[in-house]
């Protein structure tokens, strides 16, 4: 009997054994699946903003001529644009003094009265030869839908070339796509430093953002009415 009793104690916590492992590998199945999911999901965007992308994507010298650039906000310091922020400036000043756009759209936060990134914007621009009339203020660019929406809705965009770093190119792409813009985008190239890793990683929840976006097409959070900036600044060119 005792015999018999230990090999059937034996038996009972193999048995427990092998159901704990059983418990854990299906458990760490769920998580590994979990996982797969979880980045299948969180990528997704990325990869549409990719595909949708195409070609479109390049260079000041392989951007088409188009009536119109857009510059995307990217921060002050000091009430002067950061280096991000002048990076997409020079790219917009290229595009002019190239002759591939006849007026530039400045984007961005004007959200407090000490704080305006368009008008700092604008004065650089113009400090570098842009002639006051060619610029445009779009005052509340507060995200990347707003100033693509906006563009067209407020300004009459309708064709444009929009310059922004590598990283956040081709979302601002797919938005103005989205808001009905046949756009180009030109990828400003940054050293790969930590802020631009820190660039490229918020590019992930943007990019999700951006597809609810464009899926849904919201109003930005202000909208007001048209105004004549753009079409004012191109009979200008026209004139000359």
């Amino acid at each position: 009997m005792r015999f018999g009793s230990g090999i059937a104690g034996l038996l009972r916590r193999r048995a427990g054994q092998w159901a704990v492992r059983l418990r854990r590998r299906r458990a760490q199945r769920r998580i590994y699946q979990l996982a797969v999911l979880f980045c299948a999901v969180a990528l997704a965007p990325i990869s549409w903003l990719w595909l949708t992308a195409g070609d479109r994507v390049g260079t000041v010298e392989s951007a088409p001529s188009a009536p119109v650039a857009v510059v995307f906000g990217a921060g002050l310091d000091r009430g002067q644009p950061t280096p991000y922020l002048e990076h997409r400036l020079v790219g917009a000043l290229d595009l002019y003094r190239e002759g591939k756009v006849q007026a530039i759209l400045v984007t961005g936060d004007n959200g407090r009265v000490e704080y305006s990134e368009p008008d700092a914007m604008f004065r650089y621009l113009v400090d570098h030869g842009v002639p006051e009339g060619r610029v445009v203020r779009d005052y509340a660019g507060f995200t990347t839908w707003d100033s693509c929406t906006r563009a067209h809705r407020i300004f009459g965009v309708d064709r444009a070339v929009l310059v922004s770093q590598d990283f956040h190119v081709r979302r601002a792409l797919a938005l103005c796509e989205a808001a009905g813009i046949d756009a180009y985008a030109v990828g400003v190239p940054e050293l790969h430093d930590v802020t631009w890793l820190y660039g490229g990683l918020r590019e992930i929840p943007g990019a999700g953002k951006a597809a609810l976006s464009a899926w849904m097409r919201p109003d930005p959070v202000f909208l007001g009415p048209a105004e004549d900036g753009i079409p004012k600044a191109l009979a200008q060119a026209a004139k000359r």
